[in-house]
C-alpha cells in the first residue's frame, strides 16, 4: 500500500446454481489465489453464494440458511488474511428477503449491506435501519444500508459497495459513496450478457470513475449461471479516473490491478462535493502497511493517446485549439498578419505553421505570414535551411535577417567583450530577436506570435524578456512531446514531398538555443544535455504536478515506464534538476502572455499552476532522499 497503491481484484468463478456448499468452495479457493498474490480488496458478483437465478428458491428457508451456512464458511476461511472480501447472498430478516453484500475481514463479518433498489427482483428494500442478525452459532453482523470500510492502515483507502439494481439507479449509491468519502467502489453486478453489455459496461465504469474520481471493482456474474432465458459472462473489470486497468470474461474471470487512491484523493482537492455526506455507517479493517508490487503499466509519455489509433485524430484536436485561438485574437485586435522567428527547431515550425493554417481560415493569404530567421552566432547551416525551406513550402514571406552585426553594438554599448560566452552574451541575442519581431508585427499590421511551449517554460528554459516573450504564444500549453507530435502527423500527412523531407529533419535535429558559437556548422548545444529529456521531463509534469505525486513516487513509476533506459542515478538528477528548475523559474511564468491551454493543465499565471515565485524546493529536494536512503 505504499505510495497509496492497493491491489483490488473482481472475480467470477464459475457456480453451481442453488448449490451453496459447492459456491462456497469456489469462494474459498478464489479468496486463498487472491491472497496469494496480495490482493487487498477482493469482489464478487451479487449473490455469489447462491446464484443469481435462484429465482422463487430465494425464499425457501432451505437455500437460506445454505447461503448462511456458506458464509459462515467462507468467513471461517479468510482468517489471518488482510483482505477485504465482498461476497454476495440472500438474507431473510424476518418476512422479508435481501440481497446483500457480506463485508468480510479476517474471519469477521464487518456487515451486511443490502440493496437499496429492488424493482423488478425478488428482494426487498431494507424497512428499518441497522438490524443485527445471527448468521450462525456465534456469528452475527449488523445489517446496514450505507457503508465505509477504511483502511486502518491507508486512510485514503475508503470502500463502499452497490449491487444488482443499484449500479443503475439514477440515485445511485455509488455516487452518495464517493460524497462521503469512499475511493474505492466495489460493484457486485447481477446483469446478464448481451452482444451490447460489455462494451456498455466499460462506457458506465470509465464515466463513473472518471466523475467520482474514484477506483471501480466491478464483477458480473459468470458462467456457471442458469441459461433458462439469459446467459452470464461473468465480466469483470477494474477501473481508475475514467481508465480501465483490467479487463477478464470468460470461465473464472479474474481482474487484477493496482488502484491508486492517493491519486484518487489528490483529483478530489478543490472540489467541495467530496467528504460531504452523511449516514454512512464506519468499518475500520486493515492489520499490516505492505509494498504493493506493480502490475499496472505506465506509458513514457501520458500527454498523448495510449492508442495509436486515436493519435491522427487527437493532433487534429490540438491543431484546431492553437489556430482557433490564434484567428480569435487576430480578429479581435483587427491584425491581419503573423509574424514568427524560425529557427529550424520543432517550436517554431509547428508555430509558423499554425500561422499559415490561421490565416488562411481567416481568407487571407498565406504570404500574411512573415516568418523570420535571425542568424547569428550559432545558427547552423542545418536548421537555417529547413527553417527557410517550411517557410517557404507553406508560403510565407521569408525574411533573413542576420543580427550580428547589431548584437555586436549592443556588447559595445554595455561594455562586454565579444568572446566572453557568459549568460550576457547568450540572452543579448534572444532579447534581440525578441525585439526585431515584435517591431516587425508592428510595422505590417501583425501579431508577434510566440513559439515556446510549456515543457520549456516549466523548466524555464527560455530567455526573460526574450524568446520567453511574445503577443501570442500558440505553443504556450502544448508539452515538447505533444509539439512533436503535431510535426510528424504534419509530416505523415503532407503530399508536399520538399516539405514532409524539411519536416522530418527537423524532428530528427537536437532541440538547441543555438545561442553559443559553432565549429565546422555541427550543433554543438543541446538543450537535453543541460535540462535533461524532454520525454523524461514531460512525464515528471505529468505525474508531480497533474497527478500530484511526490518526487519519489514519480521516480517508481518513471522506472516503470523507461525501464532500463535511465539508471537510478540519472533518473534521480534528472528529477533533481527538474525540482530545482520548477521552482527557480517560475518568476518566468508569473508574467506570461496569453496562449491557448490543449489540457486541462497549464502554466498559464492567470488560471494554470500557480506557486509563489520565491518559494523554497527544499522540501520536494528532502522526499527525493528517501530514494537513495531505501
Amino acid at each position: 500500500m505504499k505510495n497509496g497503491f492497493v491491489k483490488v481484484a473482481a472475480a467470477s468463478p464459475v457456480i453451481r446454481v442453488a448449490d451453496t456448499v459447492y459456491n462456497a468452495a469456489r469462494v474459498i479457493d478464489t479468496i486463498q489465489t487472491a491472497n496469494a498474490q496480495g490482493v487487498r480488496v477482493l469482489v464478487f458478483p451479487e449473490l455469489t453464494l447462491t446464484g443469481c437465478s435462484c429465482r422463487d428458491l430465494f425464499r425457501h428457508r432451505v437455500l437460506l440458511d445454505g447461503a448462511k451456512e456458506a458464509l459462515v464458511r467462507v468467513t471461517e476461511a479468510t482468517a489471518g488474511a488482510d483482505m477485504l472480501v465482498f461476497v454476495g447472498l440472500p438474507l431473510a430478516v424476518g418476512s422479508r428477503v435481501y440481497s446483500v453484500a457480506a463485508a468480510i475481514h479476517d474471519g469477521t463479518v464487518l456487515a451486511l449491506i443490502p440493496g437499496t433498489h429492488a424493482a423488478g427482483t425478488p428482494f426487498s428494500v431494507p424497512a428499518e435501519a441497522d438490524t443485527a442478525v445471527e448468521i450462525g452459532g456465534q456469528l452475527t453482523a449488523v445489517v446496514t444500508e450505507g457503508a465505509l470500510f477504511t483502511s486502518a492502515v491507508l486512510p485514503e483507502l475508503k470502500v463502499a459497495v452497490e449491487l444488482g439494481a443499484d449500479l443503475d439507479a439514477l440515485d445511485s449509491p455509488a455516487a452518495a459513496a464517493a460524497k462521503a468519502g469512499a475511493t474505492v467502489i466495489a460493484q457486485m453486478a447481477s446483469f446478464p450478457a448481451s452482444v451490447t453489455s460489455r462494451e456498455e459496461a466499460e462506457l458506465q465504469i470509465r464515466f463513473e470513475s472518471r466523475r467520482m474520481r474514484s477506483g471501480i471493482v466491478l464483477a458480473a456474474p459468470g458462467k456457471g449461471e442458469s441459461t433458462t432465458d439469459r446467459v452470464f459472462s461473468g465480466l469483470c473489470l477494474v477501473a481508475e479516473a475514467g481508465t480501465i486497468l483490467s479487463a477478464d470474461e470468460k470461465a473464472d474471470s479474474f481482474a487484477v490491478s493496482e488502484v491508486d487512491v492517493e491519486y484518487m484523493t489528490n483529483l478530489r482537492r478543490g472540489y467541495e462535493e467530496f467528504d460531504t455526506g452523511n449516514g454512512f455507517s464506519s468499518f475500520d479493517w486493515g492489520i499490516a502497511c505492505t509494498e504493493t508490487a506493480l502490475t499496472r503499466k505506465y506509458r513514457m509519455h501520458p500527454h498523448l493517446p495510449e492508442s495509436a489509433d486515436k493519435l491522427p485524430a487527437y493532433c487534429e484536436r490540438m491543431l484546431d485549439i492553437q489556430v482557433s485561438g490564434l484567428v480569435k485574437r487576430m480578429e479581435y485586435a483587427h491584425l491581419d498578419h503573423c509574424v514568427v522567428g524560425i529557427s529550424g527547431g520543432v517550436d517554431s515550425t509547428l508555430a509558423v505553421m499554425v500561422s499559415a493554417m490561421a490565416v488562411k481560415r481567416m481568407g487571407l493569404p498565406t504570404t500574411n505570414v512573415v516568418a523570420c530567421t535571425l542568424p547569428c552566432f550559432g545558427t547552423s547551416s542545418r536548421t537555417k535551411s529547413n527553417a527557410i525551406i517550411v517557410a517557404e513550402q507553406i508560403g510565407a514571406e521569408v525574411r533573413v535577417i542576420d543580427i550580428g552585426k547589431a548584437v555586436y553594438q549592443h556588447f559595445d554599448d554595455i561594455g562586454h567583450a565579444h568572446d566572453d560566452y557568459s549568460v550576457a552574451y547568450e540572452n543579448a541575442q534572444a532579447r534581440e530577436r525578441t525585439q526585431v519581431l515584435m517591431d516587425i508585427a508592428n510595422k505590417v499590421n501583425g501579431l508577434d506570435v510566440g513559439t515556446e511551449d510549456l515543457s520549456e517554460f516549466i523548466d524555464g528554459w527560455c530567455t526573460y524578456n526574450g524568446d520567453h516573450t511574445s503577443m501570442y504564444d500558440v505553443n504556450m500549453g502544448l508539452t515538447k512531446t505533444q509539439v512533436r507530435a503535431n510535426v510528424r502527423y504534419i509530416a505523415d500527412t503532407t503530399e508536399d514531398r520538399v516539405l514532409k523531407a524539411a519536416l522530418y529533419d527537423v524532428l530528427e535535429c537536437p532541440v538547441t538555443p543555438e545561442l553559443l558559437p559553432i565549429h565546422d556548422d555541427q550543433i554543438e548545444q543541446k538543450s537535453e544535455e543541460a535540462v535533461g529529456s524532454y520525454s523524461l521531463q514531460d512525464f515528471f509534469t505529468h505525474k508531480m504536478l497533474i497527478c500530484g505525486f511526490t518526487p519519489s513516487k514519480t521516480f517508481r513509476l518513471a522506472k516503470i515506464a523507461y525501464a532500463n533506459e535511465f539508471t537510478d542515478e540519472e533518473l534521480v538528477r534528472w528529477l533533481t534538476s527538474y525540482c530545482r528548475r520548477l521552482f527557480s523559474q517560475q518568476f518566468k511564468r508569473s508574467c506570461l502572455m496569453d496562449g491557448p491551454a490543449v489540457e486541462a493543465f497549464s502554466v498559464s499565471p492567470r488560471d494554470g499552476f500557480l506557486i509563489p515565485s520565491d518559494a523554497e524546493c527544499a522540501l520536494f529536494l528532502k522526499d527525493l532522499e528517501q530514494i537513495s536512503h531505501s
